[in-house]
């Protein structure tokens, strides 16, 4: 579920912000899961390391420091990506966003889990 919801995310991020090339919905769909599995192989594995070396960054600036690092995120996902293009800058202001569909998503189950016990 979640795998598809960041998807989503990414797809809405591409939409507002970045360009996809002219493919079909078939090849659009394939693309879009496809980054949405990267993002999350990405945030997984690099996102940590790149987190405790710029951990002195992230104290200094309170914690703002990690909006840059989820915006390299996004970017670095899109750049892996086939078809998929998107700024820097524009690249920060998605991950706002995706942190946000994935805020939402962690709550949504949460609540979920916690009207099944």
């Amino acid at each position: 579920m979640r795998w598809g919801l960041t998807s989503l995310g990414l797809w809405v991020v591409v939409r507002l912000f970045g360009h996809e090339a002219d493919v079909t919905w078939t090849q659009g769909v394939v693309t879009f899961l496809l980054a949405g599995l990267i993002f999350a192989i990405i945030n997984s594995v690099i996102k940590p390391l790149i987190t405790i070396l710029s951990l002195p960054f992230v104290l200094v600036t309170m914690g703002l420091f990690m909006l840059i690092i989820n915006g390299f995120m996004v970017w670095l996902t899109i750049a892996l990506a086939p078809n998929l293009t998107m700024g820097f800058g524009w690249a920060i202001v998605g991950g706002i966003i995706l942190s946000l569909v994935n805020y939402l998503v962690s709550s949504v189950n949460e609540v979920v889990e916690g009207a099944k016990k």
